[in-house]
């Protein structure tokens, strides 16, 4: 029983003394960003420029504007303003999950899919 005790004893001291993530979300809610992605096995970066409710893309020569609705300080849904295709109509969920000096790794998907991608935007200053 004793061993017990300290097993428990040491789980809650490891819990206690690990700290939260850092989520300072509102330090990303406006700016000028830049993401990275691998698509069919090369990276392409999009840049993008985001104020309260207006995000704008720029992706290899071309520019998409969408609506910013936010959730709350960390979620907000994207919704292309001038979709092309299906695939454009869809909305996109972004959640932040951690934030660093000038960056932050958040989580997306299409509203309807299961499927999540993860990445991290970079702050340009």
């Amino acid at each position: 029983m004793t061993k017990q005790i300290v097993s428990y004893i040491a789980l809650g001291l490891i819990i206690a003394c690990s700290s939260p993530p850092n989520r300072n979300c509102t330090d990303f809610k406006t700016g000028s960003f830049s993401f990275t992605a691998e698509i069919d096995g090369e990276k392409k970066t999009t840049t993008f420029i985001r104020d309260e409710n207006i995000e704008i893309d720029l992706f290899e020569g071309k520019r998409d504007t969408s609506s910013i609705r936010w959730i709350n300080d960390c979620e907000y849904i994207l919704k292309n303003k001038n979709p092309k295709s299906k695939a454009e109509e869809k909305s996109i969920h972004i959640k932040i999950l951690t934030t660093a000096d000038s960056s932050y790794t958040f989580e997306y998907n299409a509203i309807g899919e299961s499927r999540k991608f993860k990445g991290t935007a970079y702050k340009i200053h």
